[in-house]
């Protein structure tokens, strides 16, 4: 054999080696590629109080992408951990699922693992599924940083293609968070399984960080407008809102009362800050584990609750309480007496059922100083007789309303009739100092008998604001305790004339009120309706007719009538008619007076064709008169030349 086809030979048996070894190394297992993790940084903002954020919006995020040749077999997990924190940080991380990141509709899913099952039948074994995907989509599924879960992405169908998901990382929002860097790592692995059920990754990380900004915490300028202080009765502070306190004022080694003193920065937190508090009257104030006075100095926290104690002085004492930015407003806190000097009552329920009622009377007890004394009181019978009918002969405790300042005490009913009733300010009446005089409440037994219908006026201005009382009364013509009655009326009462505004809602059910109130518009053994009248004068009237809520002479027609008058209106009409009759009088006067005149015109002239007739004739008689002295004259002369001859 030449040495040509030796290495012919060998040649061949290299190319068919080569050719076996290309066969050998094909994939007999799927793949995941073009995988890409990218990671971008966030910040973290809160509200105020923490109870809200936006971090949402300013969270880190990663995004995790790749191509899955088998969905049957292949999938991506995503895990965080937690790679560095500033120190004493306390806020919580979560990872959230935010978005799809492809555009194929139903390629990509993304669910939850609590153990590491990514592996075979990776569709029957998905749980907790939060997108069939479709770019937009957002869910809010949180798993813990540093926790046992974990993401899972897998795809949809059984042909390859890509998938993608964006996670975010973002910090709790209702805890402080200390400034600086969190930084947090996503650990990203490719799944893939062979022939044999083999499950094999490789690994990719992706660090991204949360930059907590120092002026979220760290400011030490308080904001006067977000500092405030509140007086709570009791031990601690439980209502963002003064409360009425009125303390017994034996000293006391424990706190009777307290004021929560709260300063905050510009970004709502917790601020300390100097706080003065001074006492003018009685009582004292301090803090927990310091001295009580008249004038304390507390170096606050931002969250301070000063103590409030009775140093065995009666009287109203006002607490100032002034920080370094800020005055508030003085405080009020009523002392009492051990003892009450006097006890008046008012009874807020005069009918009640047998089962009785709470806060029946109310007694409005005065110490020594005229200050509203809030001991304990009691309540009982006046009498043996009254006991047969409601209470007891043995006091029974009354609760006091110290926003109100007065004792509210319940009365249980036995049977009909009235029952008298007095307040003492000890649990027995041979050791009370101050006992009031009785007063009585009815105990009603009565089924509803009639109904009637009133105004709690008889006339209104246009649009005014009227009550209509729907009243439910037993066979002997009284009130009811307080009760629902149905079918008092066959249909709701119906308005004569539309009234104006919101107009009542009448049924045909009643609800009667035990007590009367101004403010909610309660009258006692009534059930009362606002009503605002027409705009216009004139009668508005109510009418119903009884049904088979009432005994059989009651299912009668009922009616109530009130007018509405315009006074305004009326003034000015009555004036124009009192104007009218005067001018009407000024007209005949004027039209008499004409006549007059007439009459005076018509004299004048009579009078005057007199004097002109008499100056006629007068002229004519001293012409004659003229003429006869004439001739007299010439008489005369001619008698003297006759004697002259």
């Amino acid at each position: 054999m030449s040495t040509k086809t030796t290495f012919k030979r060998i040649a061949l048996v290299a190319v068919a080696a080569l050719g076996l070894g290309v066969l050998s190394v094909a994939p007999s297992t799927a793949a995941i590629t073009s995988l890409t993790v990218t990671g971008a940084n966030g910040t973290s903002s809160n509200s105020t109080d923490y109870t809200t954020g936006s971090d949402s919006t300013t969270a880190a995020t990663v995004t995790v992408a790749g191509l899955i040749d088998n969905p049957l077999t292949d999938s991506i997990t995503v895990t965080f951990v937690k790679k560095s924190a500033p120190s004493g940080a306390v806020a919580v991380p979560f990872a959230y699922f935010v978005e799809s990141t492809t555009t194929t509709a139903s390629s990509t899913y993304v669910d939850s693992l609590t153990a590491a099952t990514p592996g075979a039948a990776v569709a029957a074994a998905r749980q907790n599924v939060m997108l069939g995907a479709k770019v937009g989509e957002t869910y809010t599924r949180a798993i813990a940083v540093d926790g046992s879960a974990q993401f899972r992405i897998t795809k949809g169908g059984s042909t390859a293609g890509y998938v993608g998901a964006k996670f975010a990382v973002q910090l709790d929002s209702v805890t402080a968070r200390i400034a600086g860097t969190y930084t947090y790592t996503a650990i990203v692995k490719s799944w893939t399984r062979d022939g044999a059920g083999n499950q094999t990754y490789s690994t990719a990380t992706q660090d991204v960080s949360i930059v907590v900004a120092a002026a979220l915490q760290d400011d030490t300028v308080v904001v006067p407008a977000s500092s405030t202080a509140y007086l709570n009765l009791g031990t601690s502070y439980t209502t963002a809102s003064d409360s009425t306190v009125a303390l017994v004022a034996t000293a006391s080694s424990t706190d009777q009362a307290v004021i929560y003193v709260s300063t905050k920065n510009a970004n709502g937190n917790a601020t300390a800050e100097s706080i003065t508090v001074t006492v003018t009257g009685p009582g004292v104030v301090g803090t927990s584990g310091g001295a009580y006075g008249k004038n304390i100095v507390v170096a606050g926290t931002g969250t301070t609750t000063i103590g409030i104690r009775a140093d065995g002085n009666a009287g109203t004492a006002s607490i100032s309480v002034k920080t370094t930015s800020q005055t508030f407003a003085a405080k009020t806190v009523t002392f009492y007496a051990k003892a009450a000097k006097t006890i008046t009552l008012a009874v807020n329920k005069p009918v009640i059922g047998v089962a009785g009622d709470s806060d029946a009377i109310r007694a409005t007890a005065l110490d020594a100083d005229g200050n509203v004394w809030g001991g304990q009181a009691y309540i009982y019978a006046a009498s043996a007789a009254d006991a047969l009918i409601a209470g007891s002969e043995t006091p029974a405790k009354c609760t006091f309303n110290a926003a109100k300042g007065y004792h509210e005490c319940s009365v249980t009913g036995t049977a009909k009739g009235t029952a008298n009733f007095k307040v003492i300010d000890a649990s027995t009446v041979a050791l009370a100092t101050a006992t009031s005089a009785s007063a009585a409440v009815r105990v009603s037994t009565s089924l509803p008998a009639s109904v009637k219908i009133s105004f709690d006026k008889a006339t209104y201005a246009p649009g005014e604001k009227a009550l209509v009382l729907v009243t439910v009364l037993d066979s002997d013509g009284n009130a009811l305790p307080s009760s629902s009655i149905s079918n008092v009326f066959a249909s709701a009462p119906v308005v004569s004339t539309a009234f104006s505004g919101t107009a009542p809602t009448f049924r045909t059910d009643v609800v009667l009120q035990g007590a009367t109130s101004a403010s909610s518009n309660y009258v006692a053994g009534s059930e009362a309706f606002v009503a605002y009248m027409p705009l216009f004068a004139g009668d508005v009237t109510i009418t119903a007719t009884g049904s088979t809520g009432l005994a059989q002479a009651g299912r009668v027609a009922v009616s109530a009538t009130a007018s509405v008058v315009n006074a305004s209106v009326d003034a000015a009409t009555d004036a124009a008619n009192e104007a009218t009759d005067a001018a009407n009088a000024a007209t005949d006067a004027a039209l008499a007076a004409a006549d007059a005149a007439d009459a005076a015109t018509a004299a004048a002239q009579d009078a005057s064709d007199a004097v002109a007739a008499l100056s006629a004739t007068v002229a004519t008689l001293v012409a004659s008169l003229k003429a006869q002295i004439t001739s007299l004259t010439n008489l005369v002369i001619k008698i003297q030349k006759k004697v002259r001859a």
